[in-house]
């Protein structure tokens, strides 16, 4: 039952719809307008309530893809939603595009019928379906003829269609345009002037299409015309005569000339192919050979100038299109002679050897030259090489004399390989050699020759006899007997000795030898000289001078001259107790006779009864007391010195000396000593020694004198206070004048006087017991001190001494 009341509901609804879809509202936009914009006030035109639109569900149902349009509600106004392309909308050619849509309310049901036609804008331009058209136009067309080109199509309708069309400016185009059944329009393009394709092979023009819109739009195509070749040149030649010149005797297959033909055509209408033409004589076509696809003339048989100098020839090139063109060209060949004959050398005598010393200006060779070629080409010159001391003097037509320019040396150059060379005036030149070899004879005119003008030789002393001390070895450049040297010394003699007696040389080899043991310290070197004398004739020689230098050996051990002794005996001396720090106690000398290296002699304490007693100078040999003797110290000392040279191995020598202290004064002892053994006095060390020591004695007498005298010139003293006996009397800050200590002798002192608590006067050397001096010259107010306290400032004053009155 329910069923039945729908379709009938339904029926009676589509009665109702069919009544008021009876008319149609028409409304035109054109295309492509903005989202938003207002097509038409629906409510307005259907005589719509707007209050009631809300009510009545008013909605819009577009026949369509997409939804373009909308309806506002609120005030019926029909908007456009999205932009209407009518080209996408309307896919076919139509004249009218529409879009069909229905307004429907509800309460009551109402449908409307809306018909929007859209209208066309020219928002296209025209496009041709490809943008290059080629056209292939032969270059024989005759002007007038037509070539379609493809139309170009524009999806707008009516008048932004395609109204016509363009063509780019050019001599030989021009277009036509036509207007198809449908209204369409295309072009055709139209030759106005013949196409010559070796002039322009192609043309590159631009078609333009223009529609009817406003603003027009327009789109273009390139058309490339490409122009086919026809026959239409014949072969050109460079040029229509061609002289070629030839030397005779060129070989098979020698290029003449390279004719290269030229054709504007292209493809098989500009292949050439080359031949003689019937004018060309058969000698010629015999001698000479014409490639037929190069163009190439070459060598192919013998060109001889004394038989044919001049070739004629007609050459033809035609080439390969359908009516086929030629062209031709004349070509002389000239041969040209040729020097192709050598010249050549006679040797009509030649003397070899010769002696080195040849006269200048003597022939050596006689020579002849010659050439069977005529002209420049038989013209011929001999030469030889410029380094060589000789020359060409021309004796006759083509004889020519060899002769000596400059001095011959066969020590230089033994031989000569002369070439004498002969060359023609011919281009090019021919020549020809010819090599003698000349020998040089030696003469003895080179004396021998030290590779030294002088020889030092050192040898060591305490040679063995005949030891080889040197080779002496001349040269002489010469050859064979002139060569052969023999050596000798010249002799000299030396303190009645000969220098053969001391060394003698090996007359072949010139090796040098000692005849005898040497020894430095009686023979310190020899000079002389060594000759060395060739076998030629007559003989000649030099000589070089030889110094031999005799080296010292330490072999001579130092000798002990001071203080004398016998031979092993013990040297005595006494000496006073008082003896003053530093003085000197004994001198040891001692010589060596070795060389000056050797002979540096150095001393030290081998033994010595007591160390802090003496002291030994290292190089002088001088011994002296490092402090005054206490009673402490042994009356008798015992010293060990030992002389040592400064050789390799160093040898030395001993001596032992006695020392015995004494309180007083000794007096001579000579009677008591003994009696030496007897002593050469007068040996040469002894009379070295004795004049060593005179000179160091009157050195030191003068120096002492001077002193003397230099300390005596000062003010008189002032009178002196009565003497004191005590050596120290003194009081802290006293003043001292005068001091009074007493003694047998006279000196002079240099004491070190300060000021210190104590107040004393200490002398800082000891004394004798029980001596007593007068000491002057103290300044006033000087406090005196023990030296011994180390706060002590020290200044140093002159005080002299006397003996008390």
């Amino acid at each position: 039952m329910k069923s039945f009341k729908r379709y009938v509901l339904l029926a009676v609804i589509f009665s109702s719809v069919h009544s008021v879809r009876a008319s149609v509202t028409h409304y035109s936009i054109p295309e492509e307008m903005k989202e938003g914009s207002v097509v038409a006030n629906l409510a307005t035109d259907l005589s719509l309530d707007v209050k009631s639109l809300g009510k009545r569900k008013m909605r819009l149902d577009l026949i369509a893809n997409k939804k373009y349009l909308d309806v506002n509600k609120e005030t019926g106004e029909l908007y456009v939603v999205e932009k209407i392309d009518r080209e996408y909308l309307c896919t076919q050619t139509f004249t009218v595009c529409y879009l069909k849509m229905e307004v429907i309310l509800e309460n009551p049901l109402r449908i409307f019928n809306i018909e929007l036609e859209i209208l066309d804008i020219n928002d296209n331009a025209p496009q041709f379906r490809r943008d290059a058209i080629h056209l292939d136009i032969s270059e024989s067309t005759p002007t007038g003829e037509r070539f379609s080109l493809s139309n170009a199509v524009d999806p707008d309708v009516g008048s932004n269609l395609v109204k016509t069309y363009h063509l780019s400016e050019s001599q030989q185009f021009t277009i036509e345009v036509q207007t198809g059944r449908d209204g369409s329009k295309f072009a055709d393009l139209i030759l106005k002037q013949t196409l010559d394709r070796e002039k322009q092979p192609v043309h590159n023009l631009i078609l333009t299409a223009v529609d009817g819109g406003k603003p027009a739009r327009s789109g273009t195509a390139s058309v490339i015309v490409h122009v086919l070749d026809t026959n239409d040149n014949p072969p050109i030649f460079g040029q229509s005569v061609y002289n070629v010149k030839i030397m005779e005797n060129s070989p098979i297959g020698s290029l003449v000339i390279d004719l290269n033909a030229t054709d504007l055509d292209e493809g098989s209408n500009s292949d050439i192919t080359y031949s003689y033409s019937l004018y060309t004589s058969e000698k010629t076509q015999e001698t000479f050979n014409l490639n037929p696809a190069t163009g190439e003339i070459t060598v192919k048989g013998v060109l001889n100038y004394e038989d044919f100098r001049i070739y004629d020839m007609e050459v033809i090139a035609a080439d390969k299109g359908a009516s086929s063109l030629t062209g031709q060209c004349t070509i002389k060949i000239l041969v040209e002679d040729m020097n192709d004959n050598h010249p050549e050398i006679s040797i009509k005598s030649f003397q070899s050897p010769v002696t080195e010393n040849i006269e200048l200006d003597t022939v050596i060779a006689v020579v002849s030259v010659s050439d069977k070629d005529s002209g420049d080409n038989g013209i011929v010159d001999l030469y030889i090489p410029d380094n060589m001391p000789f020359k060409l003097r021309e004796s006759s037509d083509n004889y020519y004399e060899l002769v000596v320019s400059e001095p011959l040396d066969r020590e230089k150059v033994p031989e000569y390989d002369i070439t004498f060379t002969v060359t023609d005036r011919g281009s090019p030149p021919l020549s020809d050699n010819e090599t003698m070899t000349l020998e040089l004879l030696d003469v003895n005119d080179n004396v021998p020759q030290f590779p030294q003008s002088f020889y030092t030789i050192r040898v060591m002393e305490n040679n063995a006899p005949g030891a080889l001390l040197s080779s002496l070895t001349a040269f002489d450049p010469d050859l064979h007997e002139n060569q052969y040297l023999v050596y000798f010394i010249i002799e000299k003699e030396i303190a009645n000795t000969s220098m053969s007696m001391l060394f003698s040389i090996n007359p072949e080899n010139g090796n040098l030898y000692a005849l005898k043991t040497f020894d430095y310290e009686i023979e310190k070197e020899f000079l002389f000289h060594i000759e060395a004398r060739d076998s030629g004739s007559p003989p000649l020689s030099s000589n070089v001078t030889v110094h031999i230098i005799i080296v010292d050996q330490n072999d001579n051990a130092p000798v002990i001259v001071s203080p004398w002794r016998a031979h092993g005996s013990v040297v005595e001396e006494k000496i006073p107790r008082s003896t003053d720090k530093g003085s000197l106690i004994a001198k040891v000398i001692a010589l060596d006779t070795d060389s000056v290296h050797n002979s540096r002699i150095t001393y030290q304490f081998l033994q010595v009864t007591d160390a802090t007693l003496f002291s030994l100078d290292q190089y002088n040999g001088e011994i002296r007391t490092m402090r005054m003797f206490s009673y402490r110290d042994p009356r008798h000392q015992r010293l060990v010195v030992v002389a040592k040279d400064n050789g390799e191995p160093a040898l030395s020598a001993t001596v032992t000396i006695k020392l015995t202290t004494m309180e007083t004064a000794v007096k001579a002892y000579s009677d008591m000593t003994e009696e030496p053994l007897e002593y050469d006095i007068f040996s040469d060390i002894n009379l070295y020694l004795v004049i060593g020591l005179g000179s160091v004695s009157f050195l030191l007498l003068i120096t002492i004198l001077v002193t003397i005298v230099i300390k005596c010139q000062k003010p008189k003293p002032s009178k002196a206070a009565p003497p004191s006996r005590n050596s120290v009397i003194s009081e802290r800050n006293s003043t001292i004048a005068d001091s009074t200590l007493v003694s047998n002798d006279a000196y002079w002192y240099s004491l070190f006087l300060a000021e210190t608590r104590k107040g004393k006067l200490v002398v800082r050397q000891p004394l004798p017991k029980g001596s007593r001096y007068i000491v002057s010259s103290i300044p006033r107010g000087t406090g005196l001190t023990d030296t011994s306290d180390s706060a002590a400032s020290t200044l140093q004053v002159g005080i002299q001494c006397s003996p008390l009155q």
